[in-house]
């Protein structure tokens, strides 16, 4: 009794779906998005090395930083030399191997640098692409999060990077352009509200293991 009332509900609803519908205009799908910023067609494609700089510019006007490794073995060098103050270091699930070692680790909300490793990145954004997978906590809860990302990773436009990742998603994906900031409240832009307070890119220009 209880399905065939249930189905009733459900073929109302439907049947009032279908008559608000009735007479709309229909239009064709936009197709792929393209990104917000075209270039017409006329430029020749970007370098990997113009992508960097234009990830750098859009990634800097939002408040962060950007910092280039050309081997895992230099940035391995500029991470020891960063976390001196620090004290212990979250890290991230999908580091390569090698770059964080001699790095003193803690719980994600005990550390105060966290250290991730990217999917990739938007030049046109100005935006990191962090896996679920990598460690949601070690990308949110240390004040301080240095993010390496390959420069065969960094794309033009958010599709081309979000294309990218279609033989491989991972539960869920966050997009973070710079650090935390938020002016809710009286309209006084404040950092570190919801995640890290300072984000450094750290790009890695040569060969990586991973």
């Amino acid at each position: 009794m209880s399905d065939g009332v249930g189905g009733q509900g459900r073929d109302a609803v439907l049947r009032r779906v279908r008559s608000a519908l009735e007479g709309r205009l229909r239009f064709e799908h936009p197709g792929p998005f393209e990104g917000w910023r075209p270039t017409g067609g006329a430029e020749k494609p970007p370098t990997p090395a113009q992508l960097v700089d234009r990830f750098a510019r859009m990634f800097a006007a939002a408040g962060g930083e950007v910092a280039r490794a050309s081997s895992e073995e230099e940035a391995e060098s500029w991470l020891l030399r960063f976390a001196q103050g620090f004290g212990a270091v979250s890290l991230g699930a999908t580091l390569p191997l090698g770059v964080a070692v001699g790095l003193g680790t803690a719980a994600p909300e005990l550390a105060a640098l966290g250290v991730s490793m990217a999917r990739g990145a938007v030049a046109e954004t100005g935006s990191l692409i962090l896996d679920a997978r990598d460690g949601r906590r070690t990308q949110i809860l240390p004040p301080t999060h240095v993010v390496l990302v390959r420069e065969r990773d960094v794309h033009a436009t958010l599709t081309d990077a979000l294309t990218s990742l279609a033989g491989d998603l991972p539960s869920a994906i966050g997009l973070h352009s710079g650090p935390s900031k938020s002016a809710d409240i009286g309209q006084v832009l404040v950092r570190g509200v919801h995640g890290p307070a300072r984000v450094v890119a750290l790009v890695l220009e040569g060969p990586t293991s991973r």
